[in-house]
């Protein structure tokens, strides 16, 4: 890492207090790196930049104050996110010990000492939460605690959106258009993050539009049309309908080599800009435009999925921290440059943005 990286690792954690200044030093902020239990850096640059986007911080320690329910994933996120919040030191090192246990025992795609993928991660965390609050709330409406007990709902198949979907859920509309009889048909799905693809030398904004070209369906790919009552060439395209509070972003760098049977690396020099103003493609949108401000980043650094490490951005008040497992450091925004990948195709080792948080302002 370059000139603009101060690092402090548990024992000199004082330094970085130094560092911020007492004056400067946010209110009630703890900078707690966390160890590494064999190979778990991808859990930890995770929990790292979820533990920096406010809403959902947030949402997790009001949890932690809820009656004791049964051990979870969630109960030990939400203790592992208050051990950190309620430290005494301002910064240090926490070991997520009973956090990992808990993951490698409730998923055996983590329960190894292989380096997993952070994507994959996020998304099972995210999932398992909304999982365990929807069972939580059906459990209520049973034992009578909600007022609306009532029959009808408790059929209903789809259940109330939780505080992870009004933190991260978006809708996007699948739009297909036959070209023969000019019919639309659309159909509305739910995201808690988007996977985009990535060019060389490109930027986020490119990559989303990207997400929404029009593409052809013709030959064998042709649509089934109800109007025309058989297989026609149509024109299909996904719109954003509607943008979450936080953008989860996750670039597709690692992809699939037949000729080498594995995974590559793309290095790809994709700019991700601190402020965003993102333009729901569909017309009907709530939100027509909105700007999104970076709050965290997951960076893969190595040449392989499998291979390599993850360390975590973050933004914290007004200043950027760089997450390590045990070390914090404080980094130069301009710094966050050193992310973007590699101008050049060769595969060498970088180290590359590949979750980004973005947070609305409104």
């Amino acid at each position: 890492l370059s000139t603009h990286v101060h690092k402090f690792r548990g024992a000199n954690a004082s330094a970085l207090e130094k560092e911020i200044g007492p004056e400067q030093f946010p209110v009630n902020e703890h900078y707690f790196g966390l160890v590494n239990f064999g190979n778990t850096c991808y859990c930890n640059s995770v929990l790292q930049a979820l533990y920096f986007c406010r809403p959902f911080r947030e949402k997790v320690l009001a949890y932690k104050s809820q009656p004791r329910k049964k051990e979870s994933l969630l109960t030990c996120l939400a203790d592992l996110f208050h051990s950190i919040a309620t430290q005494k030191k301002k910064v240090g090192v926490i070991p997520p010990k009973k956090f990992i246990t808990r993951l490698r025992k409730e998923n055996e795609l983590f329960d190894n000492y292989m380096q997993q993928d952070a994507h994959e991660f996020l998304n099972y965390l995210l999932n398992t939460i909304a999982d365990i609050l929807q069972e939580e709330r059906k459990q209520e409406k049973q034992n009578g605690r909600l007022p609306n007990g009532n029959i009808d709902s408790e059929n209903n198949s789809t259940p109330d959106p939780t505080w992870v979907h009004e933190i991260f859920q978006g809708t996007l509309t699948n739009e297909t258009r036959c070209l023969t009889c000019e019919t639309i048909s659309s159909k509305d799905e739910d995201f808690l993050d988007l996977s985009v693809d990535v060019e060389q030398n490109t930027s986020i904004t490119h990559c989303l539009r990207g997400f929404s070209n029009t593409e052809t369906l013709c030959s064998e790919y042709k649509y089934y049309c109800e109007e025309c009552r058989s297989k026609q060439e149509a024109h299909k395209r996904m719109k954003v309908k509607k943008l979450p509070m936080i953008l989860a972003l996750h670039l597709k760098r690692f992809k699939y080599m037949d000729q080498l049977h594995r995974y590559t690396k793309l290095s790809y020099r994709v700019v991700f800009p601190l402020e965003l103003r993102l333009f729901n493609t569909s017309g009907d949108a709530t939100n027509p435009d909105r700007m999104y401000d970076l709050v965290a980043v997951v960076v893969h650094c190595g040449s392989g999925p499998n291979r390599g490490h993850y360390i975590a951005i973050v933004k914290s008040h007004d200043f950027w921290l760089l997450f390590d497992d045990d070390i914090v450091e404080k980094i130069d925004a301009q710094a966050i440059e050193e992310f973007y990948g590699l101008t050049s195709d060769i595969s060498k080792n970088s180290e590359s943005g590949y979750i980004l948080f973005y947070q609305s302002r409104d």
